[in-house]
């Protein structure tokens, strides 16, 4: 066996040399089979076990975006409440209410003489968490707390004719709200059902 290179025969035992020689340089460079699955498992290994791989796991892990705050949907929901509730805050105060205070008026100024767990469900709230809050209103006169004739475990809840003046006197906070959001009345009723069909639905899959 011989090969013509630049017009001259080598020989075959130099040719079997070369060739020996090359076979040893691709085999340092491209990793065996052997080598490729220890890579493989060292991946994974580092990707379920970051504490014990410690730094060394920001060599292999992707940049995720979607970690970071601000694509982060609950944190929208979650400071735009915040800002809400400030919205809310000089505005209540007029009236001697809290935001929870509010609400639960609200209820009532639509529904009077419900029970406490109707309420809770109104507000998506524990009953037991609602009983400081309606002592305090009740403390300030704006409603009566009464054991149901028919259940004494039940609670009712009515109105007073304070709590009830105090509706006139509420009557312009939600074009205040309006006012300070910058946003139309459309915009704002398409935001709102938008926001309830996505609490029905974390709602369903609790």
């Amino acid at each position: 066996m011989t090969r013509l290179m630049s017009g001259n025969l080598l020989p075959v035992t130099l040719i079997k040399r070369r060739l020996a020689t090359c076979q040893r340089r691709v085999k340092t460079k491209l990793p065996t089979y052997d080598q490729r699955l220890g890579i493989a498992t060292y991946l994974l290994r580092a990707l379920h076990y970051p504490t014990y791989f410690g730094s060394e796991l920001l060599l292999v892990q992707p940049s995720c975006s979607e970690l970071e705050l601000d694509h982060q949907l609950c944190f929208a929901l979650y400071s735009t409440s915040l800002m809400m509730t400030k919205v809310y805050k000089p505005l209540l105060k007029e009236l001697g209410l809290t935001y929870p205070q509010y609400l639960a008026m609200l209820v009532l100024w639509q529904n009077d003489g419900i029970t406490v767990g109707t309420m809770s469900k109104r507000l998506l709230t524990d009953p037991g968490s609602l009983t400081p809050l309606l002592k305090r209103l009740e403390a300030d006169q704006l409603l009566n707390r009464k054991r149901s004739h028919h259940d004494e475990r039940v609670v009712e809840l009515y109105l007073t004719d304070k709590g009830r003046e105090l509706r006139e006197q509420a009557y312009h906070i939600p074009s205040c709200v309006v006012h300070a959001s910058e946003q139309s009345i459309e915009a704002l009723t398409t935001l709102k059902e938008d926001l309830v069909r996505l609490r029905d639905s974390l709602q369903k899959s609790q």
